[in-house]
């Protein structure tokens, strides 16, 4: 294992030099002691607005059936651990029998085709609206500081609006809401997934309590470093405490800006957030680039790329565990990634939402297929979300590629 848990198994049965023991996207890799993948191509938790009244439906059986591969991994799209977690309409959670039940189903058809499936949990925090609250009430935050009118908010009839003006948690409400992801994780375990992953990035609640753009507490959940992490850190330990630190990820996103969630020092808070997460034996840690945002990739300029440069490096030099890093990642910036030691697993969101046998592509190097964007975020149960094409391999040049790699490919006639 090279430095920052980098690992350099080589890529079997592809043209190597012997003495080149680089690690390759689709090469093996020990994720823990718990899980062996056959790549390094993970399914991006990407919400997707199809859980009618916040329940799995079959059409996600299908959805995750369809991108699982043999010792591949998947993380699901980000779960509600209660009721107040929710912010977008039709978005699953995991706090209730009837969804868990729904997700066992999920978890068995990925199981069955040998694939390893992680429970994203969430709560939105203040990236809400009362009309997703119980009894229509303020959402709550870090803060009673509300997201600024240049970010909307998806409503349940497909309209945009602006999000409600939060409530800032007393103390004896996050001891509760901590144990809220408590209950998610094991619900998690009781559908059978795998493992957990926390969602602490993109400006959801864990991140509320990270960034002092959003942050203004004086208790000891604000403030300082340390206490800003304090609530992300009880999170993780009591979701480590229930399931066990090898089946617990986290993802976070110090550099991000997403819905107003700054910070005035994020090459700091990165650093700290590392030497805290570095006492879990974690699965993975989950970073998404600074050029991600939830309508597309933008351009962060000169001074953006050295901020992120610089974060990267860092990552690198003293995080201890396996690394995943996502945000807009193309098959060659994939593998230049994991080759070069920078990450050992890249996620991909839209790229797997329209080509289900994304491994199979990168590995056969076959051309992939477009997402469209404008049904991302509806409830249609089968177009734009299990209809997207398999690859089928016609030509004879293909054909020993294609046959090299059938541990990559997905089973067509069962999608």
């Amino acid at each position: 294992m090279g430095k920052g848990g980098i690992s350099h198994e080589v890529q079997p049965g592809c043209p190597q030099d012997p003495a080149d023991n680089t690690p390759q996207l689709l090469s093996p890799l020990q994720m823990g002691p718990m899980f062996s993948l056959s790549h390094r191509v993970v399914l991006a938790p990407v919400t997707r607005c199809r859980a009618i009244d916040n329940i799995p439906q079959a059409c996600h059986v299908k959805f995750y059936s369809q991108r699982t591969t043999k010792g591949g991994l998947l993380i699901s799209e980000a779960n509600a651990v209660s009721p107040q977690a929710i912010g977008f309409p039709h978005s699953p959670g995991i706090f209730i029998e009837e969804q868990v039940m729904a997700w066992k189903k999920v978890v068995d058809a990925v199981h069955a085709k040998g694939g390893v499936i992680f429970c994203q949990l969430w709560h939105v925090g203040r990236a809400s609206h009362t009309v997703y609250q119980p009894n229509g009430e303020a959402p709550i935050s870090s803060t009673a500081k509300a997201i600024s009118d240049e970010w909307s908010i998806l409503m349940p009839g497909g309209s945009k609006s602006t999000y409600s003006p939060p409530r800032a948690l007393s103390v004896s409400e996050i001891v509760a809401v901590v144990e809220e992801f408590r209950k998610a994780a094991r619900n998690a375990m009781c559908a059978g997934f795998d493992g957990v992953e926390i969602h602490a990035a993109h400006g959801y609640l864990i991140d509320q309590f990270l960034k002092d753009g959003v942050n203004d507490r004086v208790d000891d959940y604000g403030g300082s470093l340390q206490n800003r992490c304090r609530f992300a850190m009880e999170v993780l330990d009591a979701v480590v405490g229930e399931i066990g630190a090898e089946r617990t990820a986290i993802r976070v996103s110090p550099v991000i800006h997403h819905m107003g969630a700054t910070d005035s020092d994020p090459l700091s808070l990165t650093s700290h957030l590392i030497g805290l997460l570095n006492s879990h034996p974690l699965a993975y840690l989950h970073m998404t680039e600074p050029r991600f945002t939830r309508e597309g990739l933008k351009d962060d300029g000169a001074e953006g790329e050295m901020m992120t440069a610089a974060m990267w490096k860092m990552v690198k030099e003293e995080y201890k565990g396996r690394l995943m890093r996502s945000g807009g990642y193309s098959r060659e910036t994939a593998m230049e990634a994991v080759s070069n030691g920078s990450a050992d697993m890249i996620s991909f969101g839209r790229l797997f939402i329209s080509n289900p046998d994304l491994p199979l592509r990168f590995a056969i190097e076959a051309k992939l297929s477009k997402y469209d964007r404008s049904t991302f975020y509806t409830h249609d149960q089968v177009v734009g979300y299990s209809d997207y094409p398999f690859y089928i391999h016609t030509s004879p040049a293909s054909n020993s590629k294609f046959d090299e790699h059938v541990d990559f490919r997905a089973e067509v006639e069962s999608s």
